[in-house]
């Protein structure tokens, strides 16, 4: 940490902690009201990599480490969504660009682990960013029907649930999406009895 130069770590606290007020842009541009901050979501990311036992083969302290990482170049660009219609290598030049300069604020040892961190996430070819992934997905759909339960708006977010399908590949992540689904409210659940 002495090697470190304090504006510097000032200045990359200053940027994580934007996360914490940060819209998740894709609940905003559905109207949904009281909706989760980016740094939330890692968060819950983060508190499901300890439901993976030692016999699950995924270093699990990596997987946390991941979550932590894998969206905090939205602290500088924001959350982008298919809905911006940004093309997909622009977004990914932005948010590239914005990890290098988030991380060149901690030097060569940590950001640059950091840094490595955030790419092992992006080529998503270690078993344990396949894994984080899918609680990417898993989190956003479980937060999707939080909202459609605690709103009374069975299916208005369905959408999120269809770019989901089929993409789970972790059997535990695909267990606990095939529980989220009964637990889901149904659109006729919802309706009024005559």
């Amino acid at each position: 940490m002495d090697k470190l130069n304090v504006k510097d770590v000032m200045q990359y606290i200053e940027l994580v902690t934007n996360l914490k007020h940060s819209s998740r842009k894709g609940w905003e541009y559905c109207d949904v009201p009281n909706h989760e901050r980016i740094a939330g979501h890692m968060y819950a990311m983060a508190m499901m990599t300890f439901l993976l036992d030692e016999k699950s083969g995924l270093d699990r302290f990596k997987c946390m480490q991941l979550t932590l990482v894998h969206d905090l170049c939205e602290s500088i660009v924001g959350d982008i969504t298919p809905r911006d219609n940004i093309p997909e290598d622009v977004k990914h030049k932005m948010e590239l660009e914005a990890m290098e300069k988030l991380t060149s604020l901690l030097g060569d040892e940590l950001g640059g682990r950091m840094f490595a961190l955030y790419q092992e996430y992006e080529k998503k070819e270690t078993p344990e960013a396949k894994f984080v992934k899918d609680l990417d997905r898993f989190d956003m759909i479980f937060t999707a029907m939080t909202y459609e339960k605690r709103d009374n708006t069975p299916k208005k977010l369905q959408e999120f649930f269809d770019s989901t399908e089929g993409k789970f590949q972790h059997p535990f992540v695909k267990k606990l999406v095939a529980e989220l689904e009964n637990m889901r409210p149904r659109q006729s659940d919802s309706s009024n009895d005559d």
